[in-house]
């Protein structure tokens, strides 16, 4: 049983405590049972969805909504697929009027997305900061996605997102954090005066190994949908990836060892029976 001393603090984000540090997604998966399982799996408490309308019903027609549970998950509505400014404010307040009529938590949150290209799906700098300045003077608690730029960063933070949520890599590619000196800067500069400020590595992850990556830098969390979703067994990589975010976050808090060129014995040379070269 672990001390009390040792316990991690609470991760809060906009006002809210999350149970989980691992945010998952809702789609790309093969079926909404399928969904229902890995998010279950998992241990997410927060979820994200897609606002889009047509991202909403499936080929039969049936609702994601009805194969999520309320009052168990918070629902982080997030504006996908928005290229403009505009666009993202206009999804935001939609995914704001669904959520207050189903009465969910999450209803004042957004992930804000502003895209720059359908081929990189790398952010707008412009656009995401200008939707940002409009919708926290709307009232909305912004967890916004950035690439890894900590310049970037640091202004996304400044004009008052909740949580800024740097991509690991590219958005759905798999390749788990391309650059750790960015984020090991970011969680610096980000931190630096405001230690709780919450960081959530956002978009590349690809399996478990990523994340607890991720985590032993430093993050707060980890966002992940295609990881999970596009896996041959999504329910197995699920409990993974759970695996992965505890392990990593129980390494960081634990503080590594230092990297050392040569080896350092782990029993001492005092006392042993046979020749030692060089002495």
């Amino acid at each position: 049983m672990m001390n009390d001393a040792l316990a991690d603090k609470e991760l809060v984000v906009g006002g809210k405590v999350l149970k989980s540090r691992l945010v998952v997604g809702t789609g790309k998966y093969a079926s909404y049972e399928q969904m229902q399982d890995a998010l279950e799996v998992s241990g997410a408490d927060v979820i994200t969805v897609a606002v889009r309308r047509e991202r909403l019903v499936d080929a039969e027609g049936r609702s994601l909504l009805d194969f999520i549970d309320t009052d168990k998950y918070t629902i982080l509505p997030n504006t996908a697929g928005c290229f403009t400014a505009e666009d993202a404010v206009r999804v935001s307040r939609l995914g704001r009027e669904i959520l207050d009529q189903l009465d969910n938590p999450g209803k004042e949150w957004v992930k804000l997305e502003v895209l720059n290209d359908k081929k990189t799906l790398l952010p707008d700098p412009v656009g995401t900061l200008e939707a940002l300045k409009e919708l926290v003077a709307d009232g909305f608690k912004v967890l916004c996605y950035t690439s890894d730029d900590p310049v970037m960063a640091c202004k996304l933070k400044e004009a008052g997102a909740a949580s800024v949520m740097p991509a690991g890599s590219p958005i759905g590619s798999g390749q788990g954090v391309l650059n750790q000196n960015n984020m090991r800067i970011i969680l610096e500069l980000l931190k630096e005066g405001d230690a709780d400020y919450p960081v959530i590595v956002d978009a590349g992850v690809g399996t478990a190994s990523d994340v607890t990556i991720a985590m032993e830098l430093g993050a707060d969390g980890v966002l992940l949908n295609t990881g999970i979703a596009h896996a041959k067994d999504p329910i197995r990589m699920a409990g993974a990836m759970k695996a992965a975010l505890e392990a990593g976050r129980q390494s960081y808090l634990a503080g590594r060892i230092e990297k050392r060129l040569y080896a350092t014995a782990s029993s001492p040379w005092s006392g042993v029976i046979s020749y030692i070269p060089g002495e």
